[in-house]
């Protein structure tokens, strides 16, 4: 009997793996489930926004309340599935420890953190402050996004291709933050000792500067640092501009990359003429 019971559940755990891991996306049944899921985690996005505005939450609270009971039972099961299913991929095995090791990866994570919020307050008691705090977690859902779109698997794929040219890009902008706010600092501590009291009060001038945003709570009145100020302001525009061309030439690269796959045939992996 316990043998019939451990292949059916052998089975059954195969079939669920296959379904949420490795079905192709154009599988009928993977693509019901994966936009249900994407509905359920927009729609949890709306209702934690609207949920904010006092009088919408006063009027509908059990609403919202029957729709967060509602989202976090489904994707606690889901929680609870690919915890089950994960040894089913080789790279976790079938030991305790690859299972660990899947709850450890950041997918596994976001997906804790989004259920993690309801379960919290059962358990411990927790500091309304620190409650709504925490409740906040739950527009981490928005990133479970990640497994079901191609818009945001897309984006990850190509910052993770161009993290080092964007890391290059925000050492740069952290040297001259630094640089710029030390220089404006001892050019204006005298003349504006409570605006420029230290070289971190100066970094927040130099930030809004850099990125050109420019609020006015804080700014040189020598003329020395207005030079200065101008020249910060001239080299944000351009250092700004890098990043946007380094993600530019990434998606670029991401879209020919995918339509080289789609060019390749799945079946005997030969080139498909166009």
């Amino acid at each position: 009997m316990n043998f019939f019971y451990d292949i059916l559940s052998m089975r059954i755990k195969t079939k669920i793996y296959n379904l949420i891991e490795t079905a192709p996306d154009d599988s009928f049944l993977k693509k019901i489930v994966n936009t249900a899921l994407s509905v359920l985690i927009f729609l949890n996005v709306v209702a934690v926004t609207l949920e904010s505005v006092q009088d919408i939450s006063a009027k509908y609270n059990f609403i919202f309340k029957a729709f967060e009971l509602f989202s976090v039972i489904l994707f606690s099961v889901e929680y609870i599935l690919r915890a089950w299913v994960c040894t089913e991929n080789p790279r976790y095995g079938t030991t305790f420890i690859g299972r660990i090791r899947y709850l450890l990866t950041p997918l596994a994570i976001i997906d804790l953190l989004a259920i993690l919020p309801f379960y919290l307050p059962l358990v411990f008691q927790v500091d309304l402050r620190f409650l709504r705090a925490i409740r906040l977690f739950r527009l981490l859902r928005i990133f479970k996004l990640g497994r079901y779109t191609d818009a945001l698997t897309t984006i990850i794929s190509v910052i993770k291709s161009k993290k080092h040219e964007l890391m290059v890009t925000v050492f740069a902008v952290i040297v001259l933050l630094v640089l710029f706010s030390s220089l404006v600092y001892f050019i204006e501590n005298e003349a504006q000792p409570k605006v420029f009291s230290s070289i971190p009060a100066a970094m927040w001038w130099g930030a809004v500067t850099l990125t050109t945003v420019g609020y006015g709570d804080i700014y040189p009145v020598t003329a020395l640092g207005k030079i200065f100020g101008g020249i910060i302001a001239l080299l944000g525009i351009g250092l700004f501009a890098l990043p946007a061309g380094i993600l530019g030439s990434g998606f670029v690269d991401e879209i020919q990359s995918r339509k080289k796959k789609s060019a390749i045939c799945p079946h005997c992996g030969k080139s498909i003429e166009k």
